[in-house]
């Protein structure tokens, strides 16, 4: 089945979710519409609506007059098998003790490695994105430095795999949560996957929103792999939420971007302990004074 995509961007981040809640309501109809940041620093926002049927490119044209941007690009995507296409593409992952892979690639498993199961096809979070791996890397060093913490929340789980590799080496009350109801059930089924449904509970929330959340508060570390501007809006009930001494992973974000989100949790008193660059992305870990 052909795939039609129609990708737009804008400055304006009201106009870009406005408009597409309007492609929502095109004929043909889209299977698919998303509105992103792009994480290039540039303050851009993309639209992007996916179809089985070649789009209305009149509609679109109007549409896009209305909300003042550029025209779409419309594209036609060639028919790949895109998930035997990533299997056969991404490697397994190592950051320190753990070990990322595919089911294509359980024959691999080192001995004596800490192994995550996640399918390459399956929501973000594989290990093979730098921030992935850059948190990764710091729940691992975490570990070495003796940190051990007891109740542990993975903000913005995707799929759970930050979550899982806290259950993998702590003995902690792991929660696991994300906004996207798609995401927390990839994070369910990896979480059972993996073996460890008892270890790690699966939510969809807002932030801290939800009685489980708050009835485990205050955690021990707090590991939000999301985006610069959520991390600043959440830096007060990060905050809030991380016990005294407490530790905070924080990652989504670009080398140019780290030091406005260092300076909103130190207004916080959030302090930093650690940083790591890794290509474009950056990786940091916070401990609450």
């Amino acid at each position: 089945m052909p795939t039609y995509t129609a990708l737009i961007t804008l400055a304006d981040e009201s106009r870009a979710q406005r408009l597409g809640e309007a492609l929502e309501g095109l004929t043909p109809e889209p299977v698919g519409v998303g509105v992103f940041e792009l994480e290039d620093g540039s303050g851009l926002w993309e639209v992007g609506a996916y179809f089985t049927d070649p789009p209305d490119e009149i509609a679109l044209t109007l549409m896009a007059a209305a909300y003042g941007s550029a025209e779409f690009a419309v594209s036609k995507l060639p028919e790949i098998d895109w998930v035997a296409h990533v299997r056969r593409e991404l490697k397994p992952v190592e950051a320190g003790r753990f070990f990322v892979y595919g089911s294509h690639d359980a024959d691999k498993l080192p001995e004596g490695r800490i192994g995550l199961w996640i399918e390459a096809a399956m929501a973000f979070g594989t290990g093979h994105h730098g921030t992935t791996l850059g948190c990764l890397r710091a729940i691992d060093r975490l570990v070495s430095a003796g940190v051990a913490p007891q109740r542990v929340i993975d903000l913005g789980c995707g799929t759970a795999v930050l979550a899982m590799a806290a259950a993998r080496v702590w003995p902690a009350t792991v929660l696991a949560s994300d906004i996207d109801a798609v995401a927390v059930e990839v994070a369910t089924a990896n979480v059972v996957a993996n073996g460890l449904q008892g270890r790690v509970e699966c939510l969809e929330a807002t932030g801290f929103d939800h009685e489980i959340i708050a009835g485990c508060a205050p955690f021990d570390l707090v590991v939000a792999n999301i985006l610069k501007g959520p991390l600043i809006e959440l830096a007060p009930e990060i905050a809030r939420h991380t016990a005294p001494g407490g530790r905070v992973i924080l990652s989504g974000l670009l080398v140019t971007q780290a030091e406005d989100v260092i300076s909103a949790y130190l207004a916080e008193g959030i302090i930093l302990d650690e940083r790591e660059d890794l290509g474009d992305w950056t990786t940091l870990v916070l401990r609450r004074a």
